[in-house]
């Protein structure tokens, strides 16, 4: 009984914290405009932050202000209409060494795919899309995980990650695209369940990635700001490594929503409320 309480002691404040997060998150991403692009600029500042103090760089100096200043810099540049400028923004950073550098090309790269996602002609719901399949990745497959057990995904970097996790996590990604495609534009389910599978992989590569770096640092979380998950970095691993793969396969459809790139048989309707 013990050892089954202790699979589930943190399902309490994970589900407090995502009480409080997800009225937030989804407030501002039905709004869209000064409010979402605010919301992305300020996560940018506090991933570096976060980032910054995990590799142990001091911040009240002139080179960690250029460190914290940098994305939020790129993602106005962004907003301005300079994407491309914003975006090579990343690479003179690598001046500062690259354990400081790898906290603001995150930040960089995260925060420019999800301020061009919601730009999009199906803005709302491509972030939505995006949201909905990180959260039920994560979601299913801490639930399968602690319900079915069995043999460890990556023992040597994260311990409590399960095969039977990663597959339910998989199965859960893949029904999260279908569902929001089916709301957000009838006719692409397919290219939604799809797209959700892949998005997953990316989701749970970003944690497994996140989970090697803190292995290495030698810390079990990347900071303490939200109960039950940890820090920024720990609640938007996944978010971070599958947005920018949304947002390439974006480039490859025009007025589309970008799980589109998928084809289907049936014509796409532009009357749900998600087209923004």
């Amino acid at each position: 009984m013990s050892s089954a309480s202790a699979r589930w002691s943190d399902l309490r404040l994970r589900l407090l914290s995502a009480a409080v997060l997800v009225p937030v998150a989804a407030f501002c991403i039905w709004r869209g405009g000064l409010v979402y692009d605010a919301l992305i600029l300020l996560a940018m500042f506090g991933l570096v932050w976060e980032g910054e103090t995990l590799v142990r760089q001091p911040l009240k100096t002139w080179r960690g202000a250029l460190l914290l200043a940098w994305p939020v810099i790129a993602g106005l540049a962004a907003l301005k209409g300079e994407w491309s400028a914003a975006f090579w923004m990343i690479w003179p950073t690598l001046i500062f060494g690259f354990p400081a550098s790898v906290p603001v090309i995150v930040a960089i790269v995260g925060g420019l795919s999800l301020l061009w996602l919601r730009h999009l002609s199906f803005g709302m719901a491509s972030v939505l899309f995006v949201l909905s399949v990180v959260i039920a990745s994560d979601s299913f497959a801490y639930l399968t995980g602690r319900v079915f057990g069995g043999p460890k995904l990556a023992p040597s970097i994260s311990p409590g990650k399960t095969r039977s996790g990663a597959i339910g996590g998989l199965l859960g990604a893949s029904l999260a695209g279908g569902l929001v495609a089916w709301l957000a534009a009838p006719g692409t389910q397919i290219g939604g369940l799809l797209c959700g599978a892949v998005l997953g992989v990316f989701s749970q590569s970003g944690d497994l990635l996140e989970s090697a770096a803190k292995r290495r640092l030698g810390v079990k979380d990347s900071g303490r700001l939200i109960p039950g998950h940890g820090g920024l970095l720990d609640r938007f691993d996944g978010l971070l490594a599958a947005a920018p793969a949304a947002a390439l396969l974006s480039l490859a459809v025009a007025t589309q929503p970008f799980w589109s790139i998928i084809p289907v048989h049936s014509p796409i309707s532009h009357g749900s409320s998600f087209h923004d």
